[in-house]
């Protein structure tokens, strides 16, 4: 049987709780934004995107479109929106894909 003092256990609780509540406040958006920019699009268009995207997909379908950031070989200026799209195209997901391209084309007028 594990005997912990009192003293530990005011100790861990509230560190835990702190590690917990930091794992906590990364926003799905974040996230996508994050794995937007680093897929090679700008700042700004991620953040945009990434805005209008939130609501019309899936946390798993979010999740897809963040892991695009590992496709990104070259330089940030490679990148362009439609060799972005093409990889999005690759998921076979034309939920996605419509989504995507509209949040594309609407940040690319604004």
């Amino acid at each position: 049987m594990v005997n912990l003092s009192l003293r530990a256990l005011t100790v861990a609780l509230p560190a835990g709780a702190l590690l917990l509540s930091s794992c906590a406040t990364v926003s799905p958006e974040s996230r996508l934004r994050t794995g937007l920019v680093e897929a090679g699009l700008s700042p700004r268009m991620a953040r945009c995107m990434a805005e209008r995207m939130m609501d019309r997909l899936s946390l798993i379908q979010l999740r897809r479109v963040q892991s695009l950031a590992s496709i990104r070989k070259s330089r940030m200026e490679d990148m362009t929106v439609d060799r972005f799209l093409y990889k999005v195209r690759a998921l076979e997901d034309p939920e996605i894909f419509m989504v995507t391209s509209k949040a594309a084309i609407m940040c690319a007028i604004s």
